[in-house]
């Protein structure tokens, strides 16, 4: 079912609003283009990023003359503002989602606040659902003028309640309004999702209006000052922090990749993945991210959520955010994709994949949990030892790798150098706590495990440690090896393969993951971009080599390369264009590792100031 068409923007175009269930995109213009809803793994109900002909949005548009916009943030909170100016008058429209007390409530709410600062202005508002990705038919009904309700016909019954307080109207199975507001004038609408049963949950309109404002804004700032870090960057390090916990689950604890799919590596090309998922590897590194800030209660509630996962059950790569296991992949073959980028996917075979290097992430997270928050108890040591089994059984295996190579198995290097971490890290838990272990066995792994990378990874002729064994090129993932500490940034073989590195993989600050054209290893057709978190990998990597001026200036510039809100995508193309879903966790987890990282080192420095 079409409706009016809505161009594509930019991907950096877009703000992100959430409340730890899920998150909506609004754009420069005003308008919410993406959203799954009530979850962050549920069906969409608004996707126009994916199809500007029938992905259905909820826009609220000032009727003004060649008008411009911005957006900011409220400082310290997810609450977003989009302000539209014009010479007849300037309007604002801000829009947020209230945060439930109790993380099981089914109520899901975004609320939009449209206000005229100066002038007399028109809004025209359209709210168009395409629901269960643009599949279903749906009926609207009028309980009131002030109230809407949408059900869903062939999608188990899912409803949406529209609500306002101003009147309403029904046009071509769409929810409208056309109002004016003078100056200083506001109006409120708010858009629920209903469950069935849950209906007693249902809020008028004042409360919104009255209660969830202050609310939300104080939730937020009471989360973020919590944060034990104070340094330099602490602008751009809680910005990253607040969008990490906007993709953290309040109900189980886990954390999605990002909370978008279909969104391209490269526009008009077949890299088009769903992210909507829990990858043990990202959110290992986003704990991480938490726990370096001081943010220890959601390190807790997800290490709770890995305990349950493990206690009866192997660990595999990725999850569905309550721990869903089976995530086929599927097209849907009835959207055209961004500006026509194709397949556009849901589901994630990722999940069928060996990656090995999961066991290093998480257990050094465990690490870091145990070392600096709390102690971890003899259960859960009993996890750490199925998870180091693992390691001990298959660590010399070829696997898909960080990158999910889907046309081979290699030993990658940085495969590799996980099990080395699982190996290190577990035997300092385990001395830490005196837990009982096989020392010599676990002791010995390790230390094959180093003799292995030391050796057999490293290219006599490039001079540098190589993507996997036997291999020519490098891959940015190498730059981790000094930040887990495997190699001191001084050693000659690592300060040689940061050269290759720079040498091979940098566009000025920009840095690819790999190059694809040399062997076309993972199958894929197009070029790509390069990959925002290897960039600040790269500076994190200058930093603890001493190359601190350098390590500044790449941080400040690639700061540069951020959407007007601070966010990033998971890549950056030719013209400097965010790629890849937005935002992306492991862009930001690894902007605060480089943050405060050079926030150390600078502090180190005396009489330095910036």
């Amino acid at each position: 079912m079409e409706h009016e068409k809505r161009p594509y923007q930019p991907i950096e175009n877009y703000g992100i609003i959430g409340n730890m269930k899920t998150v909506a995109l609004v754009s420069l213009n005003g308008s919410i283009d993406f959203m799954s809803f009530p979850r962050f793994d549920s069906p969409t109900i608004f996707a126009s990023m994916l199809d500007e002909n029938k992905g259905g949005y909820f826009s609220v548009e000032p009727q003004l003359q060649d008008y411009n916009t911005r957006q900011l943030y409220i400082p310290g909170t997810a609450v977003l503002l989009t302000r539209f100016f014009s010479e007849d008058g300037i309007a604002e429209l801000t829009d947020y989602m209230p945060i439930t007390r109790d993380p099981k409530s089914s109520v899901c709410a975004i609320v939009r606040r449209i206000k005229t600062i100066r002038g007399n202005i028109s809004f025209r508002i359209n709210c168009v659902p395409r629901f269960d990705y643009a599949t279903a038919t749906h009926e609207v009904e009028a309980k009131s003028e002030n109230e809407l309700i949408f059900t869903s016909i062939n999608d188990g019954g899912a409803k949406l309640r529209l609500i306002s307080n101003f009147p309403l109207e029904i046009n071509d199975q769409k929810g409208c309004a056309d109002i004016t507001l003078n100056e200083s004038e506001d109006a409120w609408i708010v858009l629920e999702s209903i469950k069935t049963g849950d209906e007693k949950e249902l809020k008028h309109i004042t409360y919104y209006t009255e209660n969830t404002y202050r609310e939300t804004i104080s939730q937020w700032r009471t989360w973020l000052n919590k944060a034990a870090y104070k340094g330099r960057y602490s602008e751009v390090i809680y910005r990253s922090a607040i969008t990490l916990k906007l993709l953290t689950s309040a109900e189980f604890g886990s954390v999605i990749a990002a909370p978008t799919f279909g969104l391209p590596e490269t526009v008009g090309g077949n890299r088009n993945w769903d992210y909507r998922f829990t990858w043990i590897r990202d959110a290992a590194f986003t704990m991480y991210a938490f726990l370096r800030l001081g943010l220890n209660e959601e390190a807790t509630q997800f290490l709770d959520w890995i305990y349950e996962l493990c206690k009866n059950n192997n660990l595999q790569l990725l999850y569905g955010i309550d721990g869903e296991r089976s995530l086929s992949e599927k097209e849907l073959d009835h959207l055209d994709g961004y500006k026509g980028s194709k397949p556009v996917r849901i589901g994630n075979e990722a999940a069928n994949q060996t990656q090995l290097d999961i066991y290093g992430e998480l257990i050094d997270t465990i690490y870091i949990y145990n070392k600096s928050y709390k102690p971890i108890t003899f259960a859960f040591w009993g996890i750490i030892e199925k998870q180091v089994q693992h390691v001990i059984e298959r660590w010399r295996e070829p696997d898909h790798g960080i990158w999910e190579i889907r046309n081979m198995k290699r030993e990658f290097l940085h495969t590799r150098l996980m099990c080395w971490v699982a190996m290190d890290r577990a035997i300092k838990i385990g001395e830490d706590r005196s837990f009982p272990f096989p020392e010599k066995e676990w002791r010995a792994v390790r230390d094959e495990i180093y003799t292995d990378i030391y050796h057999n990874f490293w290219n006599n002729d490039l001079q540098a440690w190589v993507q996997y064994k036997g291999a020519n090129n490098v891959d940015a993932s190498a730059l981790l090896m000094p930040l887990t500490h495997f190699i001191t940034p001084l050693e000659p073989r690592w300060q040689s393969t940061m050269k290759v590195i720079d040498r091979d993989l940098r566009l000025d600050v920009l840095i690819y993951r790999y190059h694809n054209h040399l062997e076309k290893i993972d199958g894929l057709d197009g070029e790509e971009g390069t990959f925002n978190m290897c960039s600040f990998w790269f500076i994190e990597a200058l930093a603890k080599s001493g190359e601190i001026d350098r390590a500044v200036e790449n941080f400040e510039k690639m700061m540069g390369y951020a959407n007007h809100l601070g966010l990033f995508s998971e890549e950056l193309g030719k013209r400097g264009e965010h790629l890849g879903n937005f935002p992306q966790a492991f862009t930001h987890l690894a902007l605060i590792s480089a943050a405060v990282e050079l926030d150390k080192q600078l502090g180190r420095i005396k009489g330095f100031n910036l």
